[in-house]
């Protein structure tokens, strides 16, 4: 069955983006995504001068290195702030670049304060009147194999979603010693964030009405390592289709892989992404297709969201990676993350904070 191209779709106009908080993601993935998609970028911050000092050296398609945020906001051409930013106060950084009339790409998660997510709808109406539009950079959408394995689900090619399915086969990324080790359930809170949105995605129109979520030390984890390497998080939704997924921890693999499953009423969509692995075929009818793959998660994702967001704009509508829609994901999360807390009990969500798309 064909399907849509599922790489980035960027329009005519790639002008005008500047980076605020230029740190290890944005050098290591949003400026390589935008060199290679020819976008431009007027310019960067960084809290450090330290960080950007060899920045356009490295990247001579960079423009300027701003002194200050004031005056990356209050620059004409800087047309969107791509928000790069660690979550804690982000939606500061939202509303002031909302305030200074500009569009916003938000780094993943977009938000992990409920109270920020709550205030959040209200900063959107905002930007709304002002003719603005807010997306996140939920770069996993834009992976390859689980791009194309949307666009299929969406043209009806597996029926309806009856169960999706996620493991890790691979080593975990470094933990101990870095940031994110200091993250309060960090495998369920931000490195399955690509995974629980994705999932929420492909389990659309249905809504989740309950999260499970439970995170565990393993057997050989160091001492020093401050979070579980072991976690599971389940979905069920109002039709009734589920999901899970599984971090076993630091999965030794000759061939290691991120596979997935979309179990559907008439077929079934199997594949895999990240280290290589890139994958996806369709089985349906008692026949099996093998889809050809382009490019990978990084950095082709990263060009993607922001390709979604150009493209938003010259069309006049909402991204489909909107803050409004991934709001719903990072309710999820936070309901994942309650779960863990109180050592895998289920939490409930209502069908308004975690229902379909927008």
């Amino acid at each position: 069955m064909n399907a849509a191209d599922p790489g980035p779709q960027f329009p005519v106009d790639r002008g005008g983006v500047a980076i605020l908080g230029a740190g290890t993601i944005a050098q290591s993935a949003h400026l390589p995504a935008y060199e290679q998609y020819g976008v431009d970028v007027v310019g960067v911050w960084s809290r450090s001068a330290e960080t950007t000092a060899d920045i356009r050296e490295r990247f001579p398609f960079v423009q300027r290195v701003y002194d200050d945020v004031e005056t990356l906001l209050a620059d004409p051409a800087v047309r969107i702030v791509d928000i790069a930013t660690a979550p804690e106060g982000r939606l500061g950084w939202i509303e002031r670049a909302i305030d200074a009339g500009k569009h916003v790409l938000a780094q993943k998660p977009l938000l992990v304060d409920p109270d920020e997510l709550a205030a959040l709808p209200a900063v959107l109406e905002r930007a709304a009147e002002r003719g603005l539009r807010v997306a996140v950079n939920q770069n996993g959408r834009w992976a390859p194999a689980w791009r194309l394995a949307t666009l299929l689900a969406r043209s009806g090619a597996i029926g309806e979603v009856v169960g999706v399915t996620h493991l890790h086969d691979k080593p975990l990324p470094p933990l101990v010693g870095t940031p994110f080790d200091d993250v309060e359930h960090m495998l369920v809170t931000d490195y399955l964030m690509h995974w629980i949105d994705i999932t929420r995605c492909w389990l659309e129109p249905g809504s989740v009405t309950w999260v499970q979520a439970n995170d565990s030390r393993v057997p050989g984890q160091p001492a020093d390592a401050k979070n579980p390497w072991s976690a599971t998080v389940n979905l069920v939704t109002d039709t009734g289709a589920t999901a899970t997924v599984r971090i076993v921890g630091d999965a030794r693999a000759t061939h290691p892989s991120c596979p997935f499953w979309i179990h559907g009423t008439e077929a079934t969509l199997r594949g895999s992404v990240l280290t290589g692995s890139d994958r996806l075929s369709l089985d349906r009818d008692g026949q099996s297709v093998d889809y050809p793959l382009h490019g990978q998660w990084f950095v082709d994702g990263f060009a993607g969201t922001m390709a979604e967001l150009m493209l938003a704009i010259a069309e006049d509508r909402e991204p489909e990676n909107s803050a409004a829609h991934a709001a719903v994901s990072v309710q999820i999360m936070l309901a994942a993350r309650e779960s863990a807390r109180r050592a895998g009990d289920p939490v409930a969500l209502h069908a308004s904070d975690a229902g379909g798309a927008d």
